[in-house]
């Protein structure tokens, strides 16, 4: 199926020393639970651009977005110290960064739905980047997204926008397996019903195997 996709450069902080860049993800979550400060450094930069494309495409927004990376670093930094197995950093990260994930989009709904009107969706790309309909495409692809539940949002966006397994979704978002199935199927429902109901997607090669 064909998925939108998009990139924006994440502005990273210099490396110290360029062999912290050779270091394992272990080594580097000892350092980091020493409160090095390179290893901040290091560990932004080897991290966060990942963290940054996750957010992005799973808010359709580059300023939310940014926000969300710097507190996905705040408290992982914060908690470091508790990591028990340091080989597990990248894990350690992204179960941080989908868990506010996860709060921001209920935080987002819960606005929505106290101000009895559906927000305006800002898709931040520039004419460099994509043409004027590839970003109204944008802007009404992430408005559908935007009406489903939370945790079918979210579920949606790991397996197609991030391409996680089924299993590896549920050990994240710390659900079940048959509830991460059952998210996608209504999740992919909804949004293949909505875009063959939306006159400005009409034509557009995506929906089929939303539902799994």
């Amino acid at each position: 199926m064909s998925i939108l996709r998009f990139h924006t450069p994440l502005s990273l902080v210099p490396s110290p020393n360029e062999k912290n860049r050779g270091m394992s993800d272990a080594d580097l979550a000892r350092a980091l639970g020493k409160g090095a400060a390179w290893a901040h450094a290091e560990t932004w930069n080897r991290f966060a651009p990942q963290v940054f494309g996750m957010a992005i495409r799973a808010l359709g927004s580059e300023s939310d977005a940014e926000d969300f990376v710097q507190e996905v670093f705040y408290r992982v930094f914060s908690k470091a110290r508790t990591l028990e197995k340091p080989e597990s950093l990248r894990s350690f990260i992204i179960s941080f960064a989908i868990r506010i994930l996860k709060w921001e989009l209920r935080t987002k709904k819960t606005r929505a739905w106290l101000s009895f009107h559906q927000p305006e969706t800002f898709v931040d790309m520039s004419s460099e980047t994509l043409d004027v309909e590839s970003r109204d495409l944008l802007r009404r692809f992430y408005a559908l997204l935007e009406r489903l539940a939370p945790r079918d949002h979210l579920v949606f966006a790991l397996r197609h926008l991030e391409s996680m397994t089924v299993e590896e979704i549920a050990t994240a978002m710390e659900i079940s397996v048959s509830t991460v199935k059952r998210s996608l199927e209504h999740a992919g429902k909804q949004m293949s019903h909505w875009v063959e109901t939306d006159l400005g997607m009409v034509g557009l090669s995506i929906g089929k195997g939303w539902k799994r």
